[in-house]
């Protein structure tokens, strides 16, 4: 069921996405009286499952969900019907429009995308606000169990303080902060301390497994989640969400401080000071021989810690003006941290490579249950990577076209249709090399 939900919501994403993508080379096509034979979501080879022609256009649903697409006349795409380019142009056609009314039908679909990452941005923080974790909150450090995290030279209670001399906004922004970086700051003690990213610290962190989680944790309290059935203190006076502060008298504020302590009292008899509620009791216990107590660890919501006086949460509401520079923001950093991961990608040293993924990778970011603000989160980040990806400069994506557009505008020559015939195939061959190799990546994963 969890599978079915999460795929719903990714084809429904995707849809919305295409539909919209090939409507902004629609519209612009119409305006200027370019006639569009198809319009598609999904492609269609040998066959469609739904089609329909309204005028000069077909429109349809292909049975193959790689993407969709417009089929505009006289124009080099990945239909390469040479048979109508080896005819005379006619007014109605791609190839007659002067060059700056094709350079905006090909750059439609792009701005569409932009325009609606932006735009649900705006609205995601007009109606739900941002609620987060201060990395500046962090006030004793963070909590190091991963390994990883551990070989950064990272220790309990540092501060991580900036990520390429940027300061850190949302404490749940770290282990991206660290992909997209190359270098860090810490206090540890008082003392600042600069610090390297391995090179291959992405690398790093796709062996880890998909999860593994996040490298850096808030410091946590000991609070109990319950007694297992073989532990020595089944019958003591321990109950779930108890909160241990002290352990023979010596104070603990934090998780990771209780094993340094019971290592002293191993398989003799002690007492803790639990906080239950807003009452503090003593309590007899005993430690095991390897240094355990035989509870379960709770790891209490944020919420909770908040009013437990560990963490101040940020809280942030915002009326619709102000929604405006947020969702810019917001667009404009989902932006930037891709084209930093996508550097990273070209660079085989780093082994970020192995983080490409294809449709699997994709569906699986989505919840398992649904939730609109996820939903139309996840659905904003795909547009602004969608529009960026279109844009790069390969024949076979609008950025190709937008290439060839921009060179006949500088220097009045407009390329041969053989040269953009083979120039589309080209990138067609690129493009589905990638797709192979993204979603290769994701069936190994799934085996490993």
């Amino acid at each position: 069921m969890e599978i079915l939900i999460k795929a719903s919501q990714f084809i429904l994403s995707l849809s919305l996405l295409i539909v919209l993508h090939e409507l902004g080379h629609f519209i612009p096509a119409k305006l200027f009286k370019t006639r569009v034979e198809k319009f598609y979501l999904f492609f269609d080879y040998k066959f469609s499952i739904f089609k329909k022609k309204i005028g000069d256009t077909v429109y349809g649903i292909g049975w193959i969900p790689l993407g969709g697409y417009v089929k505009i006349s006289g124009m080099i795409d990945e239909s390469m019907d040479t048979e109508q380019m080896a005819l005379p142009p006619q007014p109605w056609e791609f190839r007659s429009k002067p060059a700056w009314q094709r350079l905006i039908i090909m750059l439609g679909g792009v701005f569409v995308n932009f325009v609606l990452g932006i735009f649900i941005y705006i609205m995601l923080m007009w109606g739900y606000g941002e609620r987060y974790l201060p990395n500046e909150n962090v006030k004793d450090g963070v909590w190091v169990q991963d390994s990883l995290a551990m070989s950064l030279g990272i220790k309990n209670g540092d501060k991580i303080l900036t990520v390429d001399g940027l300061k850190i906004k949302k404490f749940s922004s770290l282990t991206l902060e660290f992909i997209n970086g190359n270098n860090y700051q810490i206090e540890r003690d008082g003392v600042v301390l600069d610090k390297e990213i391995p090179e291959d610290f992405i690398s790093q962190l796709m062996d880890r497994g998909k999860d593994a989680g996040a490298i850096l944790h808030p410091r946590y309290p000991f609070a109990i989640a319950g007694i297992s059935e073989g532990s020595p203190n089944k019958d003591s006076n321990l109950k779930a969400k108890d909160i241990v502060t002290a352990i023979n008298g010596n104070p603990i504020k934090y998780f990771d401080e209780v094993q340094n302590q019971l290592d002293k009292y191993k398989n003799q008899d002690i007492s803790i000071t639990v906080k239950r509620g807003k009452e503090t009791e003593e309590i007899a216990v005993k430690v095991t021989e390897d240094g355990k107590l035989g509870v379960g660890i709770l790891q209490l919501p944020f919420t909770d810690l908040e009013k437990l006086g560990y963490y101040t949460l940020a809280d942030k509401e915002y009326t619709f003006a102000e929604a405006i520079p947020a969702g810019w923001n917001k667009s404009w950093k989902t932006l930037t941290d891709y084209i930093k991961q996508l550097k990273k990608i070209f660079n085989p040293s780093t082994g970020a490579y192995k983080g490409l993924g294809g449709f699997i990778s994709i569906g699986s970011i989505f919840p398992d249950e649904f939730s609109a603000e996820s939903f139309w989160n996840i659905t904003a980040f795909l547009s602004i990577m969608l529009g960026f990806m279109n844009l790069l400069p390969i024949p076979a994506l609008d950025g190709g076209h937008v290439v060839f557009t921009l060179w006949e505008m500088i220097t009045g020559r407009k390329p041969g249709d053989k040269f953009l015939e083979y120039a589309q195939v080209i990138g067609f061959v690129l493009l589905i090399a990638l797709l192979l190799f993204a979603n290769g990546n994701d069936v190994f994963r799934l085996f490993k």
